[in-house]
């Protein structure tokens, strides 16, 4: 006689936006009905993927969630394994160990399979981590940590995976740690709304890093490569490395700044800069979300001086890296004293006040390194608090979703 199975039950409400219902299932059950088990698991990671709002521990999402992520990661890991001249970048590819690589992908894929099945024998959340272990044992099948990586060619159109997989997976560990240790604004959540939205602009920005590359490289080399002078740039590297970094960083951020400048005063670049302002939220993920026109001609204007001064590739490898840590340190939710050093150099909480949509921050605090600049041409906010009030674009008119806002400025009337 066929048992009955029990109704499904609803979870405790530990993500605010939406909840997941749990489908409780027998092993026979499983054997019997793999296409419901299939269905259940969809629609439980579509309710995962939709939702939003503060983690708590004791109700096992956030062992799910780490099963599932990793899982995944290590799943586009193996792919790139097997498609590294397509799948690579050519300017990352060299720069990491293989090996390392591999032992890393090792430990994850024995975290997020240890994961998985105990929270599927203790029978927590079942259908998303059958969907966990099931990524898992894919992986494995694949090659897992073992894929063979012989000689490929350098110069095949490529999508940037691995420097999606290791950005995010170091920007997760780094700065979701911070954020929880020294956070500016206590009791924002990691998973806070809208950030679906800024996930997908992460990916794209680095899936198309290297038409991004391909682009910016030919626009510098053919509209400014006149303007080089050797003799002038064999002096410029002759500069000791610390003062010819701290110059490179000078003249990228005065170029910043009248680029992002005119981003907020004319009204037709506006258009497209609004996309990166109309984020509601701030935290190491919300920079990612910019217009891919906006991204391309910015780096062509700040690139373009240090390419015509000629900085030694040491200088310029330093600077990337500076770009890119304080980029995304200062959109994060960190509270730190800086002192007098936030009169120096561009902190979250000056660059907080730069997203803000409060009277005194409207087109203020444009330098993306040195708050001095803005200090000097007097584009510094002046207020009597620490923190604004809210964040976004003065009446909030930008649509959500990725598509959307990269086709809002050819859609949108003209804004104030």
């Amino acid at each position: 006689m066929r048992s009955r199975e029990p109704a499904p039950t609803r979870t405790h409400g530990v993500m605010s936006k939406r909840s997941i219902s749990r489908i409780p299932y027998t092993l026979g059950a499983v054997a019997r009905k793999p296409a419901q088990v299939v269905r259940a698991a969809v629609d439980e990671t579509s309710g995962l993927l939709g939702s939003s709002g503060e983690l708590k521990f004791g109700h096992g999402l956030i062992a799910t969630i780490v099963a599932l992520s990793l899982g995944f990661l290590c799943l586009l890991g193996v792919l790139a394994f097997h498609f590294p001249e397509y799948l690579t970048t050519p300017e990352l590819r060299h720069q990491y160990s293989v090996d390392i690589l591999r032992q890393a992908m090792f430990v994850a894929l024995l975290v997020a399979g240890a994961l998985s099945l105990a929270n599927l024998v203790l029978g927590v959340r079942r259908n998303l981590n059958l969907l966990a272990f099931a990524i898992v044992i894919i992986a494995v099948a694949l090659g897992g940590s073992r894929v063979p990586v012989g000689n490929f060619p350098d110069n095949t159109p490529y999508i940037g995976l691995d420097w999606f997989i290791l950005d995010l997976l170091g920007s997760t560990l780094i700065f979701v740690a911070i954020e929880k240790i020294l956070p500016l604004r206590r009791g924002q959540p990691i998973f806070r709304r809208e950030w679906q939205t800024d996930l997908k602009h992460f990916a794209v920005n680095h899936f198309l890093v290297g038409l991004i590359l391909l682009t910016v490289n030919f626009v510098i080399h053919h509209g400014f490569g006149w303007m080089v002078q050797h003799d002038f740039q064999l002096a410029v590297q002759r500069i000791w490395f610390l003062p010819q970094l701290l110059l490179c960083i000078l003249v990228a951020d005065l170029a910043q700044y009248w680029t992002h400048r005119a981003y907020h005063e004319i009204p037709f670049l506006w258009k497209f800069h609004s996309v990166h302002h109309s984020t509601k939220t701030m935290d190491w993920l919300a920079g990612s979300r910019q217009h891919i026109l906006e991204v391309i001609v910015t780096r062509v204007l700040v690139v373009a001086p240090l390419f015509v001064i000629g900085f030694s590739e040491a200088v310029i490898n330093a600077y990337i890296i500076v770009v890119g840590f304080q980029a995304v340190l200062n959109h994060a939710n960190v509270g730190l004293h800086w002192g007098p050093l936030k009169y120096l150099i561009v902190t979250p909480d000056f660059h907080h006040w730069h997203h803000a949509s409060d009277d005194e921050a409207i087109d203020r605090n444009y330098a993306a390194h040195y708050a001095f600049i803005d200090h000097l041409f007097g584009t510094a906010v002046k207020a009597d608090r620490k923190l604004p009030n809210q964040y976004g674009v003065v009446g909030d008119y930008m649509p959500d979703g990725f598509v959307a806002q990269q086709m809002f400025p050819f859609r949108a009337k003209p804004l104030p």
